[in-house]
């Protein structure tokens, strides 16, 4: 009995964080970018409050475009407790378009639903 719960609870864990590059609980905001796109990196997203930031390269992690199903860079995912919550995408120019005040908006508008 106690190793199938222990196997359930591994299992739950790993599908959990299976859909997230993040290793904490809590909101993290991932900006997934290329090497070839450089130069449209959104530089302001360690300005973020309130979460997490990570950066995944997907010309050097190249299995992360279809896990995470990104099909344009740069793409900006927030995460909560593993789940993405928002999303946000580049124009066809591969230029975010989100504002730094977009996203923080997001993130107080996903803080503020658990009150």
């Amino acid at each position: 009995m106690k190793k199938l719960l222990i196997i359930l609870l591994v299992g739950l864990v790993s599908n959990v964080y299976g859909q997230s590059p993040c290793k904490e609980d809590g909101l993290c905001v991932v900006q997934y970018n290329a090497g070839f796109n450089e130069a449209n990196k959104v530089t302001w997203v360690g300005k973020l409050n309130d979460c997490s930031t990570k950066f995944i390269d997907i010309q050097k992690d190249t299995k992360a475009a279809g896990k995470y199903k990104i099909v344009v860079v740069p793409t900006i995912v927030i995460y909560k407790d593993g789940e993405e919550v928002a999303r946000f995408q580049a124009n066809i120019m591969m230029q975010m378009e989100a504002t730094l005040s977009d996203i923080q908006d997001k993130i107080d508008e996903i803080i503020m639903e658990d009150f």
